[in-house]
């Protein structure tokens, strides 16, 4: 951390940024600390736009009672906050942000988790506690507390020849694998065998010209082991390859420890394989590991967008023709609807003409349960069932300017890099005592992909056409060709096998049920049902369990019809 600061003000930098721009005759002589206090101290009210890369910000001035706060482009440091009375806290931690009443347990809190597997910023599962969302500032003082977006993509499509992107591309991406180098320590790669992972591990290959230390995990279970494609990787790019297996018993070990490692409810279950490799590196020297997150979210690899454009070929149907032909035979007529292709296209059109971004949630997990089955009628009545969606839809509105492809990007920036992603491999990492970067995040290539055509993203409905064909060549044909998947954990086939896991989670269970949020009848179903239907119920099983394990730590004496007022934290 970067301090600075005078006799009235005060300025702290989180993380490792470098400078966006500096005035003429400006330095970075005194760190960055003193150049954003003299901005501060001479009255500049926004400071994030001076930075790039990962950081987060707090400027005070004590004599006019004023707190600044900010996180970078990805919310990738958090900062939570929150105002009482004439105070005004602050942390890095939802759980760690001091205020004189101890904050509830927010009942809106638990459906967002179950419908979104973690809690998307701005509001956190504590009362009054909010985050900062990606490339967010706020300002505190004693006129009230206001936040705003510093920073909102852009994009601005440009045709250029593929030779001269492609140059540009390449020096881009071994510019931020060098700079995530820099700093001294050992460095590794995590490497998952897919495009991004790999990516980074032969980039730092190329830039430090050492064999790199990369380390995967894998699983002994059909349909979840990527380790083949790793070890590819591996020798392609002549990587001291390190791996390990994670096994049930290590869930079952593990789970409660990760689960309340986190300051919120957190259900990504890939955070377990990721701290066991994170583990793996730090327990043989590795100080700081470089991550690939980023590069699908970038440049159009994730299988959604390539499906949603599909679904918005039909928007593009003259009306008339839809209105007056289409939808009537299809849909009107149910005498048909039991005709396989007919059925198809019937499912198509109600897809089709869901809006987006509701149409990405079409086979949510909580909405395909019904929440009436899951909660009981009394939370129900406590909590707003389309909160979720409302925040979804102001998410996407907030990028207007691009492309059905590059809205889907920007929001992905926000739900899946901000609120999931990051979280997970920045808190496994720690947990583990690492430190991590993320090259595919660097600003530069951020500011590349804004400029990248749409269809060189997705090009028909080939995923990351442009970045695949720059990298032809240097990554291997079969990375090339695989399919995106990822540290994938086989949590509800092992479950059905696992006595361990299935005493764990009956454990959860129970006292969970207690709660008086959850139909203990229906805990009891799925739990019946996963046994016979792993695939389908896993993700919830997970989800749950994790949270109980949380809940215990945080607020274990958390009821949801009793008033929590004062209550644990």
């Amino acid at each position: 951390m970067q301090t600075a600061t005078d006799d009235r003000h005060f300025v702290a930098i989180v993380g490792i940024p470098r400078a966006a721009r500096l005035a003429s005759g400006e330095n970075e002589t005194g760190g960055l600390a003193k150049t954003l206090l003299a901005h501060w101290s001479g009255g500049r009210r926004s400071l994030a736009g001076l930075l790039r890369g990962r950081f987060s910000i707090v400027a005070l001035d004590l004599a006019e009672g004023r707190a600044y706060l900010a996180t970078d482009r990805f919310g990738s440091i958090p900062v939570c906050y929150a105002a009482e009375g004439n105070r005004f806290a602050f942390a890095q931690r939802a759980d760690e942000v001091p205020l004189q009443s101890p904050p509830a347990i927010d009942p809106q809190a638990l459906l967002r988790y179950v419908y979104f597997h973690c809690l998307p910023a701005p509001e956190t599962v504590f009362q009054g506690v909010r985050r900062l969302r990606a490339a967010e500032e706020v300002i505190a003082d004693r006129d009230g507390v206001r936040v705003r977006a510093y920073w909102t993509p852009e994009f601005q499509e440009e045709q250029r020849p593929f030779a001269e992107r492609k140059e540009e591309f390449l020096g881009l991406l071994r510019g931020a694998v060098r700079r995530e180098t820099e700093g001294g320590g050992m460095v590794g790669s995590f490497l998952s065998g897919g495009t991004d992972s790999s990516t980074v591990t032969g980039m730092l290959r190329e830039t430090t010209g050492q064999p790199v230390r990369a380390y995967s995990i894998g699983f002994e279970a059909q349909g979840y082991d990527e380790m083949e494609y790793a070890r590819i990787a591996a020798r392609h790019f002549g990587a001291d390859h390190r791996s390990y297996y994670v096994t049930p018993d290590d869930i079952a070990r593990s789970l409660p420890d990760i689960a309340t490692w986190f300051d919120q409810p957190f259900g990504n279950s890939s955070a377990l394989p990721g701290y066991y490799c994170a583990r793996l590196a730090r327990s043989e020297g590795i100080d700081r590991i470089l991550a690939g997150d980023g590069g699908d979210e970038l440049f159009g690899g994730n299988s959604r967008y390539a499906k949603q454009k599909v679904f918005d070929v039909y928007g593009r149907v003259p009306g008339f023709l839809r209105a007056g032909v289409l939808e009537p035979l299809l849909l009107a007529n149910l005498a048909a609807a039991h005709i396989p292709l007919v059925k198809k296209a019937r499912s198509y059109i109600q897809q089709a003409k869901v809006p987006m971004p509701a149409r990405m949630e079409t086979y949510n997990l909580l909405d395909r349960i019904g929440p009436e089955n899951l909660f009981t009628r009394e939370f129900l009545q406590q909590v707003d069932l389309g909160g979720p969606a409302r925040e979804q839809a102001e998410t996407y509105a907030r990028v207007s300017n691009g492309s059905l492809v590059n809205r889907m990007l920007a929001y992905d920036w926000q739900y899946t890099l901000a609120d999931s992603d990051l979280p997970k491999v920045c808190g496994t990492t720690a947990m583990a005592g690492l430190d991590v970067g993320f090259p595919m995040l660097d600003d530069d290539l951020l500011d590349f992909s804004l400029r990248l055509p749409s269809e060189d993203k997705v090009k028909g409905l080939a995923l990351r056409y442009f970045f695949k064909e720059a990298l032809r060549g240097f990554l291997p044909d079969e990375i090339l060709r695989k399919q995106k998947h990822g540290f994938g954990l086989p949590f509800g086939v092992w479950l059905t096998q696992h006595a361990g896991l299935q005493a764990l989670v009956s454990d959860a269970f129970g006292s969970l049920g207690e709660r008086g949020f959850l139909q203990p009848a229906y805990l009891k179903e799925i739990h019946r049902q996963v046994l016979s239907h792993a695939g389908y119920y896993g993700e919830l099983v997970w989800i749950l369990t994790t949270l109980e394990y949380w809940l215990r730590k945080n607020a274990p004496s958390f009821c949801a019809d009793v008033d929590q007022t004062g209550g644990d934290h």
